[in-house]
């Protein structure tokens, strides 16, 4: 055991928890989620986190990490109209289709036959609108927005991942320094769980269950399977997208988004830096499995901070945090010079916002790349 084992998995689950936070609330309040559903949304997914991590590093003797879905909490927070019965609702469809993807091979296969272009244009598409939102922020609040981009920029290069989280830690005082945070609650909120009923809206399964599965598929668990592949590891697919598919339908039903393998943070714990021998790498995952629940814990008075903090400053978070997996969706979907005019049509579409019969620019994004591809491919043949 060395101590760089420990802080790895520690440093992954500050990272992945501090890092997007904000999103999951600000996705959670796009529902018009109280704000104990929106704790409770936080706690199931640290629960999951550590739940899926510990048993998947033990079971396979990997660093298997797990997080929520951030492009997926993008996708939700895009979504119009779109309230918390039905989108957990969505979440539920979501997490079946992973279970059965981990269960029939065909469809798993189906899947990474998805045009990479495509899939990663409609993430980029979503994430499009976040990114931007930051310098509308700065034009609302310059004094508060622009030192923080301007300290993102300097502190990316020194480390991407501490990046987002010195913005996160300077962004709160600034905060309170100029007097923009709102109320605060008397005394430590408790951690409380509570139970939605989904509704199961057809328009909502279609518009959002079904990018949302692609989105976590594509971006959070092809990726994911790929930075272990790199590090020398032979991952289980099946079993870890049916660990994850399962931690998703229990908890669901309490608000909590997707839970999936990690990607970025993945790679702090499966490098060198973590442990010489890759044999012994597996021993991150239970500090960071603990961590999760240390964090679960702080939860309720996480919700209760980012709730008080005003909306430029949540708004920056977010759309910084996203720069990088916009900027990597984006060389995706611009790499195949045969798929890029499919795949800026399929961003256009995603981007605008467009929901036509109760489904949202995602799907509607999707189609039309696939569509768009379709035609070219027919139009080669003829």
């Amino acid at each position: 055991m060395r101590s760089s084992v420990v802080t790895s998995g520690i440093v992954a689950a500050l990272v992945g928890f501090g890092g997007t936070l904000t999103l999951i609330v600000a996705a959670a309040q796009a529902l018009g989620a109280t704000p104990g559903q929106i704790t409770s949304g936080v706690i199931g997914l640290c629960l999951s986190m550590a739940a899926t991590s510990a048993w998947l590093g033990w079971r396979h003797r990997m660093p298997i990490i797990t997080a929520w879905t951030t492009p997926g909490a993008a996708l939700i927070a895009a979504s119009h109209g779109l309230t918390i019965e039905p989108a957990v609702g969505a979440f539920i469809v979501a997490g079946a289709l992973i279970l059965v993807t981990a269960a029939v091979k065909p469809l798993g296969a189906l899947v990474q036959r998805l045009p990479v272009a495509i899939a990663a244009a409609m993430l980029a598409g979503v994430l499009f609108r976040f990114c931007t939102g930051v310098f509308a922020a700065g034009q609302t609040d310059p004094l508060l927005v622009l030192p923080l981009v301007l300290l993102f920029l300097v502190a990316r290069r020194i480390s991407p991942f501490g990046a987002v989280l010195a913005v996160l830690v300077l962004g709160i005082a600034l905060a309170f320094i100029l007097g923009r945070v709102g109320p605060l609650p008397d005394g430590v909120p408790w951690p409380t769980v509570e139970l939605i009923v989904p509704h199961f809206d057809l328009q909502a399964m279609i518009g959002v269950g079904i990018p949302l599965y692609i989105v976590t598929m594509a971006s959070q668990n092809l990726p994911g399977l790929a930075v272990l592949q790199a590090a020398g590891y032979k991952p289980p697919a099946p079993s870890i997208l049916a660990s994850t598919a399962i931690a998703s339908l229990i908890t669901a039903p309490i608000g909590s988004l997707t839970s999936n393998l990690a990607a970025i943070t993945a790679s702090i714990c499966t490098g060198p830096d973590t442990h010489p021998d890759p044999a012994k790498r597996w021993l991150a995952t239970p500090f960071y499995a603990l961590s999760y629940v240390v964090l679960a814990g702080f939860g309720a008075g996480a919700v209760a901070l980012i709730a008080a903090l005003p909306r430029e400053l949540v708004a920056t978070f977010a759309g910084l945090a996203l720069l990088g997996p916009l900027v990597n969706a984006l060389a995706s979907a611009m790499g195949d010079v045969a798929k890029r005019f499919p795949a800026v049509l399929t961003l256009a579409v995603t981007a605008s916002g467009l929901s036509l019969f109760g489904l949202g620019s995602a799907f509607w994004g999707l189609a039309a790349g696939l569509t768009a591809l379709g035609i070219e491919h027919a139009g080669r043949r003829a």
